[in-house]
């Protein structure tokens, strides 16, 4: 018979893709890191059956729904049904055992269930419960976001939980307070939960809600028509249901002489990890990657080692994951590593090669940066400057295979020929296609191996 008393948890695995050879007095050195954690029950984050679980075994994980409540959710009326309706539908795929709570956002937040500081616990009464209460939201007031994440952080470490997240929508720019008072919270907020955002309809700030998703390791995205909300809710929270490991943290540890360049996601998604290094030994720093389910995900890492002569040839960096000792300020390790090297050559042809990974991934950051400066230079009227990066933006996705942006794209310019990014801006854009292709820039394809 099986036993099921403990928890299925992930088995991660590590493995470095790069060239490692340099020519004389070559110093840079970049790998792709491939992480894949496989056999925690779940596959792509969605889970089999929203409200089971594996008997013998408390979920350890608390969710916060936090639901745009401002006076502009009622234009058009259809806004405010359309949240309630995706917030009961997120509700219902919570699994039995989670603990969770629904956070009415305004310029001030406010529990809507279940109320007085504390968490509910999901099973068949309390969503119940909270899809009841769900029907009391209106709208009405302004739009303070800072105060929605404090109010989560509150009652999420109220949980004695492994995993913490948030799920935030809004649909407008956060007005209320000032975008330093937005800073500070997500900065006391980070690490202590991660954050999914959307931005419902078009009157939202694109870099507002992306930065909230990018501080708090969550996803981004726009849900242009306020109908589809309660699809893009249900996908969300059984993807936060898969997740069975908290607070992983890639661990680079390098050689004295060795310097970091730095260090990204590259799959998912672009998002730059090198400025939230934490210290975590000699030589060593620990970077935040936040929960896992059954996934993979790629990382760029790039030093600088000492220059060297032909036939010398060194460990650059060796790679790790590790997760916190609780109760304790040190780590365990998760048991998996990669190792980084370095070997000088004169063969010229090795140490031009380039490595597939590392070139289609440079690629792909390229592109999502192309974008943003494009449109940002469409927004200030530069035409020009925007048609050339755009037209960058076009060549890069056809290159890469990566269809999904190339699509978006194709709202914002007309392509004249992919290969060499000639194209013409179009005279009208709609708003959503914009804002579509700005959420979504960041997303990338897998290299194809």
């Amino acid at each position: 018979m099986a036993n099921f008393s403990k928890p299925n948890v992930p088995q991660f695995a590590v493995d470095v893709y790069q060239n490692e050879y340099l020519p004389e007095g070559g110093r840079e050195v970049n790998a792709i890191v491939t992480v894949t954690a496989t056999g925690g029950g779940t596959v792509g984050g969605a889970v089999g059956a929203p409200h089971l679980y594996t008997p013998g075994r408390a979920p350890s994980a608390a969710v916060a729904v936090m639901v745009d409540c401002s006076g502009s959710m009622d234009y058009p009326p259809a806004k405010m049904r359309n949240a309630r309706d995706a917030t009961a539908a997120a509700v219902d795929t919570l699994r039995d055992g989670v603990h969770f709570a629904v956070i009415a956002g305004t310029h001030v937040a406010k529990e809507v269930y279940p109320g007085g500081g504390r968490l509910a616990v999901a099973d068949a009464s309390t969503r119940e419960q909270a899809k009841q209460a769900l029907r009391r939201l209106h709208a009405g007031g302004g739009t303070a976001i800072g105060t929605w994440l404090r109010l989560a952080d509150r009652l999420l470490s109220s949980a004695d939980v492994a995993i913490r997240h948030g799920i935030l929508l809004t649909d407008g720019r956060n007005e209320h307070e000032s975008p330093q008072d937005l800073r500070a919270a997500l900065d006391d907020c980070a690490g202590r939960f991660t954050c999914d955002a959307r931005g419902v309809g078009t009157d939202w700030e694109v870099k507002e809600v992306t930065g909230i998703a990018s501080a708090l390791l969550g996803t981004a995205d726009i849900v242009a028509d306020p109908a589809g909300l309660a699809a893009d809710f249900t996908r969300m929270m059984e993807t936060a249901m898969g997740k069975e490991v908290a607070d992983v943290a890639l661990r680079l540890w390098t050689p004295v002489g060795t310097t970091v360049r730095f260090v990204k996601q590259v799959a998912p998604a672009v998002e730059d990890l090198t400025g939230r290094r934490t210290e975590s030994g000699p030589r060593s720093g620990d970077y935040p990657t936040g929960s896992w389910g059954d996934e993979s995900r790629d990382y760029h890492v790039c030093v600088e080692v000492p220059p060297a002569h032909v036939g010398q040839e060194m460990l650059a960096a060796r790679v790790s994951l590790v997760v916190p000792e609780p109760g304790t300020d040190s780590a365990r390790s998760l048991g998996a590593q990669g190792l980084v090297r370095a070997v000088w050559t004169d063969d010229v042809a090795a140490s031009t090669s380039l490595n597939p990974q590392v070139a289609h991934y440079t690629g792909q950051a390229e592109l999502a940066r192309t974008i943003q400066q494009g449109l940002d230079l469409r927004k200030a009227g530069d035409r020009d400057g925007a048609t050339a990066k755009l037209g960058r933006a076009v060549q890069l996705a056809s290159a890469s295979g990566n269809a999904d942006t190339a699509k978006l794209l194709a709202k914002v310019v007309d392509v004249v020929d992919a290969a060499t990014g000639t194209v013409r801006l179009k005279a009208k854009v709609a708003e959503a296609d914009e804002m579509t292709l700005e959420t979504r820039s960041t997303k990338t394809v897998r290299v194809k191996k």
